[in-house]
């Protein structure tokens, strides 16, 4: 068994009082073998804990030749390909999972989740949001907010145009990964740290936060907001939502089961089961109350929606004459379009 959690050999942006803004990892590793953590730790002279460790030329050559040494090529020339690299270099290894204490930890962890080496909520990420550092993402990459000006008349007395594409603390995933198998159609409404299953399609409208995402095929017409996961073979619909946890005081982790249906402009503030339908239109929230109507469509009780929470092959719609809530057995499952989910 490994002892190490992850190690990640990355080049990154800094401002110019030598904060880490952001950090790529090109091939960030989970529970790295003993052979490959060692060769790294020697080259290093790392001394335990979790560290973030400035690299130059020199020590990027030093963990490549004991990564060769060690018989790990492919990790090898991942490093040496770094040598030379005019933004600085850092080496982040986490011997724990524990939150994330710097920039550089905090964008291995969402590595981890893009590419696929952990699922949503596999991995410790509190306290991210205060670790991160609010960017100007750019057409020349990240820039200090407060040297965003200084840069923009640079470019402009040069005749050109320094694009400002968003300000946030997260970039958009593709820029630093796109998972295999994937269809994306916009791509800034998927954030760093999403996690997207294979045979995901996510439609212009469609959004993935951080630490969330489609465990397979799915399609995504609607809001995964942080910590929602959606399992394979659902559908949101165009305009529809997912509540998360980062606001409003709630702890309830919301997920949506296998072949479920959100329709459009519907909602949902519980966690579904498999096979349930939410009519277009409705937002169920936790303390929605649901009238449960038996097969003669006669009400049995009501109760609130948060005791229906995980179940499945439920459907939920509204009454059109009384607006009325309503819960019954889900008869149906839904079944996706296999040739719109091969992203080959």
């Amino acid at each position: 068994m490994s002892d190490t959690y992850s190690i990640g050999i990355g080049v990154g942006s800094q401002n110019s009082q030598g904060q880490w803004l952001e950090v790529f990892y090109p091939q960030p590793l989970l529970t790295p073998s003993a052979e490959v953590s060692g060769a790294v730790k020697s080259a290093l002279s790392y001394e335990g804990g979790n560290q973030v460790i400035p690299l130059n030329d020199a020590l990027l050559a030093e963990i490549s030749s004991q990564l060769e040494s060690a018989g790990q090529s492919d990790f090898a020339s991942a490093v040496a390909a770094m040598q030379g690299s005019e933004q600085p270099t850092v080496a982040c290894i986490l011997a724990k999972d524990e939150k994330p204490a710097s920039v550089p930890e905090a964008y291995l962890k969402l590595h981890l989740l893009s590419h696929r080496l952990v699922k949503p909520h596999q991995t410790n990420i509190d306290g991210a949001f205060g670790v991160l550092r609010n960017v100007a993402w750019t057409s020349e990459g990240a820039v200090d907010l407060d040297e965003l000006p200084a840069r923009q008349l640079q470019a402009r007395m040069k005749g050109e145009l320094l694009t400002v594409d968003c300000v946030d603390k997260f970039p958009k995933m593709t820029n630093y990964v796109v998972p295999a198998g994937v269809r994306i159609a916009h791509t800034a409404r998927v954030r760093l740290g999403a996690y997207l299953g294979e045979g995901t399609t996510v439609m212009h409208e469609g959004f993935v936060n951080f630490n969330a995402g489609t465990m397979g095929t799915s399609m995504i017409e609607g809001r995964i907001s942080a910590g929602v996961v959606i399992g394979e073979g659902s559908d949101l619909g165009g305009g529809c939502s997912t509540m998360g946890t980062l606001s409003g005081g709630g702890n309830m982790i919301i997920s949506v089961g296998k072949e479920c249906l959100i329709g459009a402009n519907a909602g949902i503030g519980i966690p579904l089961g498999d096979r349930c339908i939410v009519e277009s239109g409705l937002y169920i929230t936790a303390g929605t109350k649901v009238a449960l109507l038996d097969d003669k469509n006669q009400v049995v009780e009501h109760i609130k929606a948060r005791d229906l929470a995980g179940q499945s092959e439920l459907l939920f719609r509204r009454n059109s004459l009384t607006g009325v809530v309503e819960c019954k057995t889900n008869k149906t499952a839904v079944v996706l379009n296999e040739a719109l989910h091969s992203n080959n």
